[in-house]
């Protein structure tokens, strides 16, 4: 009698009983998958950011190095050869080196490139030695003409060697053609679509009223008028507005991180702006 009431107090889980403790094991496993793919979809949006931060950082740095560099060595530096010195700090046509031109953005002015407006917003070419103290080379470094320019949503650099008597807006071609260097600059494309939204809809204050946004933005000495303070080369009128009296550039990048926030589903943008100053001499 004992043996067979034993047996009856040791009976298992009934049907029930299993499918409740099988359906909240699955209902805590789902919520768990469902938290751990959320976190590496902001992890992945996150670092994307972050590695577009980083790229954008560092090619503004060296813009603006550049930039400062611009100028060096200038025309009254003893030397002889042409292409050991500097005819203006920013190199565009028509007529280089001796014809002035009128600065312009948003495609205006009458300082050309071979495919557009310049000095403008997008594209800057860049005269100066910017290895000074290369001792394999100094005092009689090469001058180099070095170009950063957008191509759709990729910002892209060259540097060529100057060339007496040479074009610097032909001199990017062949083993000197501008290759890559910011991806995703979206300065230009507030009409862009990234996934459903549009940027210049998504982010109202990066792009007011839905226009691009310029890269480069000039500041011009004015030694016609030495007691003024620099002013912005467009619309600044006459002589002064050149590309020989450029004192400053602002540089703005606006980069598109590759994936959208995890969250809103909207791009994640990162604008970084800095300025070069060209601390050389015109003569």
């Amino acid at each position: 009698m004992m043996l067979a009431r034993d047996k009856r107090r040791q009976r298992g889980f009934t049907l029930v009983e299993l499918l409740t403790a099988l359906s909240i094991f699955l209902l805590i496993t789902g919520a768990a998958f469902t938290l751990l793919s959320s976190s590496q979809q902001r992890y992945q949006t996150e670092s994307q950011v972050l590695t577009s931060f980083q790229e954008a950082r560092l090619g503004l740095d060296q813009m603006v190095r550049d930039i400062n560099d611009a100028g060096f060595p200038p025309p009254t530096y003893v030397n002889g050869d042409p292409t050991k010195v500097t005819n203006t700090p920013f190199a565009w046509s028509p007529g280089y080196p001796g014809t002035p031109c009128q600065i312009g953005t948003a495609g205006g002015g009458t300082c050309t490139t071979a495919t557009d407006f310049a000095p403008g917003d997008f594209d800057i070419i860049i005269e100066t030695e910017p290895n000074p103290l290369d001792a394999a080379c100094y005092p009689n470094c090469q001058v180099q003409w070095i170009r950063y320019q957008l191509q759709g949503t990729t910002l892209m650099r060259g540097v060529a060697i100057k060339v007496s008597g040479g074009n610097p807006d032909f001199a990017f071609t062949g083993p000197n053609a501008v290759v890559p260097f910011v991806q995703n600059v979206v300065n230009n494309s507030p009409n862009l679509q990234i996934g459903l939204f549009q940027l210049s809809a998504s982010n109202p204050t990066v792009f007011p009223g839905g226009n691009p946004v310029p890269i480069f933005q000039y500041t011009c000495d004015t030694p016609s008028a030495p007691q003024n303070q620099p002013q912005p080369c467009p619309p600044l009128a006459g002589t002064d507005n050149s590309p020989l009296n450029i004192r400053d550039v602002m540089i703005t990048l606006i980069v598109a991180a590759p994936l959208p926030d995890a969250t809103t589903g909207q791009p994640r943008l990162v604008q970084l702006e800095g300025r070069g100053r060209r601390i050389n001499p015109n003569q």
